[in-house]
């Protein structure tokens, strides 16, 4: 089974609940919604298919927040204030009919998606995405320029032997430039950032050279985005980024709480006093801490250091 990106969040979302014991309520939509700002001339009003549980503020629909201004329980319905699209900096966008409608989200799913894509950049720096490039040998070249591939470091060279027997050769003399001008190799948009590597051995002309190197992971764009394809980290990995983005989430639980003043505020502080989702915050850190260890020491004995000759 692929992990998609909407995969990931409804795993964090489930482990949160775990630790959180609360579940958030909800309805879902009787009507479609389109992508059109609510005003105080023409304001939206979301047909729900129960508004018991509904009251003056946040709902969420898909990944869109929504601030509510008032409900009518006769005809199940919730009107929005005009700054209440796309409200806390959500995207705002259509919705079908059917479509869950969380009430005062704990955990905005917007939110939780922030959280995995810094978790992946931020794991970025102990482990690195492998993608590899191709080009064919020139004789005449020496220094060949790769154009946006921001790449961290060459991990291997190899180039396709001839006949039948299909062997990569290693490549043992080439030496790297990390930032190379891109006028001399072609490029003048100014936008590119151009890196070279130059290669030592001979090779026979027209075979085809394969570049292994390592860049740093790319975050998510869409939902539907494949977890080992969109970000070039092995599927290993990925209950790393849900425990990192798990924590990230709980850590401010209790700044939530904190300027809380109520009766209800008492007694859940009586059963729960502020500070208690730190526990759960560390345990949730030191595993992945452990875990990233882990992945980090696999990679490390799958891509060793590899012995060359920049002259």
């Amino acid at each position: 089974m692929t992990t998609t990106l909407s995969n990931m969040i409804d795993e964090v979302l489930i482990n949160l609940a775990g630790y959180t014991f609360q579940q958030d309520r909800a309805t879902h939509l009787m009507a479609d919604v389109a992508a059109t700002a609510s005003t105080i001339a023409a304001p939206i009003n979301l047909s729900l298919g129960s508004t018991e549980s509904i009251g003056k503020g946040v709902l969420e629909i898909d990944e869109e927040l929504i601030w509510v201004d008032g409900y009518d329980r006769v005809a199940s319905q919730a009107t929005v204030s005009p700054f209440g699209r796309g409200y806390l900096g959500t995207t705002l966008a259509s919705h079908t009919a059917g479509t869950k409608v969380t009430i005062a989200p704990t955990f905005p799913r917007f939110v939780i998606k922030r959280a995995i894509n810094d978790t992946i950049r931020a794991i970025g720096s102990s482990i690195f995405a492998v993608k590899s490039t191709e080009f064919t040998f020139n004789a005449a070249i020496s220094a060949y320029a790769f154009a946006n591939l921001n790449i961290s470091n060459i991990l291997s060279i190899s180039w396709e032997s001839i006949g039948p027997s299909k062997e990569w050769i290693p490549v043992r003399r080439w030496s790297w430039e990390s930032s190379a001008n891109p006028e001399t190799y072609g490029y003048t948009t100014g936008t590119d950032v151009v890196q070279t590597v130059t290669i030592g051995d001979p090779i026979t002309p027209g075979r085809t050279v394969r570049v292994v190197y390592a860049t740093d992971p790319v975050a998510f764009t869409t939902n539907s985005q494949v977890y080992a394809t969109q970000s070039g980290l092995p599927e290993s990995t990925r209950d790393v980024v849900v425990l990192g983005a798990s924590y990230r989430m709980l850590t401010y639980l209790d700044p939530a709480r904190a300027a809380q003043t109520s009766p209800q505020a008492d007694e859940t502080d009586a059963k729960r006093p502020y500070g208690a989702s730190q526990t759960a915050t560390k345990q949730l850190y030191a595993l992945y801490t452990q875990r990233l260890n882990e992945e980090t020491a696999r990679q490390q004995q799958n891509y060793p250091i590899r012995v060359h000759y920049s002259r």
